[in-house]
């Protein structure tokens, strides 16, 4: 008989609702926890049989999906998208979403998609915060060509962000309101802020011993910086889960959608609209 327990988690910024249920549906316990994790290490310690345990993907996944780990058989991550087009149901709620996601789960009709490990997962999350510092000095420098513009001050479009020349156009700034010359300096601050920390959010990341070798292996491919290097070690993860190398093509979204019905073949667009997703949430 199989005495396994299969628990379904609808997780929140501030609850966990779960619906623990045996291999036949029969409810063994429903409820709600406090999304901390002291609750939640009271709650699984509580447990008296062998559990499965399976939530879906969303941005509060990744640290409850830790705390719960080494208290549970297995732990599985529901693809959100696929998810969501398995469970429409017109009556909608956290009891009612922990309970499908039971169903699914004791079923094996639950859509999993890939967890990467925690150590992986906390330097993706550096290398994303990298990229918001590259985009928010982006965002700096096209201000700074704004506000020139709005004033009528010519300048040299290639050499504006150059530390000299900046300052000197600074110094020869005629006929324009005090608060052009504040504001230019402070895109200039921000500019340079932005790209010491990115700067030195790479250098961690390219000598961190996780990832340094593979880092050092890729970059060796003509065309292939460290920027390209780490997004694939850190957005892929591990790449032994790729059994074909089409997979890691779709997962990438380098290849078009196909639908084939009736002997007809139709190919889609490319698109990354899914794995954008996940990266959100992941």
């Amino acid at each position: 008989m199989d005495t396994m327990h299969y628990i379904g988690f609808d997780i929140h910024k501030k609850t966990v609702a779960f619906c623990e249920k045996k291999i036949d549906g029969t409810i063994i316990e429903q409820g709600t926890i406090p999304a901390t994790k002291s609750s939640l290490l009271i709650w699984s310690k509580q447990r008296t049989c062998t559990w499965v345990g399976a939530m879906e993907a969303t941005i509060f996944t990744g640290w409850i999906y830790d705390c719960l780990l080494p208290y549970a058989a297995e732990l599985k991550v529901a693809h959100p998208a696929m998810l969501r087009a398995i469970t429409v149901a017109k009556n909608k709620n956290d009891r009612s979403d922990a309970k499908t996601i039971s169903d699914l789960l004791r079923c094996d009709l639950l859509p999993v998609c890939y967890m990467a490990p925690e150590n992986i997962r906390d330097l993706r999350r550096i290398l994303r915060f990298r990229n918001l510092m590259v985009r928010e000095s982006t965002k700096m420098k096209t201000k700074a060509s704004g506000i020139l513009m709005e004033t009528g001050v010519q300048y040299n479009k290639q050499k504006l962000h150059g530390q000299k020349y900046f300052d000197e156009l600074l110094d020869n700034l005629e006929d324009v309101p005090e608060s052009v010359t504040e504001l230019l300096q402070f895109c200039r601050l921000s500019v340079t802020h932005f790209t010491q920390i990115q700067k030195r959010l790479v250098r961690e990341l390219t000598s961190h011993p996780d990832i340094s070798k593979r880092v050092e292996l890729l970059t060796t491919i003509p065309g292939v910086g460290e920027i390209t290097a780490l997004t694939w070690v850190l957005e892929i993860g591990e790449v032994e889960r790729f059994t074909k190398i089409r997979r890691a093509i779709s997962f990438c979204g380098l290849c078009s959608a196909q639908s084939e019905s009736a002997g007809v073949n139709r190919r889609g667009p490319i698109s990354k609209k899914r794995n954008k997703h996940l990266q959100t949430v992941l």
